[in-house]
């Protein structure tokens, strides 16, 4: 385990469709979440229903400390509703079975693959 840690994100706007790409790096700390959430929030503010599409690549995603899993959820819960497709590409049995709990939290569908292009493949469809 490395202490590179980080969550890089870009956001995209049209309209109401927003989509959201991340790269989580490491064990994800609170300090990461600090960055990211204001961008989260500028992007879906002054938007009354936006559909927002997100890609992870969690092939570099070790986890979280015990801080940045409850800003996870935080996260999840105040703007979980809003989201529409959730594509984790990842790499790892436990990444898969996070996907499948982080469903619970999204009004929309979370899904896990293991090959970019169908994960891609599947926000576009």
């Amino acid at each position: 385990m490395s202490n590179v840690h980080g969550i890089y994100v870009e956001i995209d706007k049209l309209d109401d469709k927003v989509f959201m790409e991340f790269k989580a790096i490491g064990t994800l700390k609170h300090q990461d979440y600090e960055k990211i959430t204001p961008l989260i929030d500028d992007a879906l503010e002054g938007i009354d229903n936006p559909i927002v599409d997100i890609y992870i690549d969690g092939t570099d995603f070790e986890g979280w400390d015990l801080h940045a899993a409850w800003d996870d959820l935080k996260l999840g819960l105040k703007h979980g509703k809003k989201f529409h497709k959730v594509a984790i590409y990842g790499n790892q049995h436990w990444q898969e079975i996070m996907s499948k709990v982080g469903d619970w939290f999204v009004s929309g569908e979370v899904r896990f693959f293991d090959e970019p292009l169908d994960a891609i493949a599947w926000l576009r469809d």
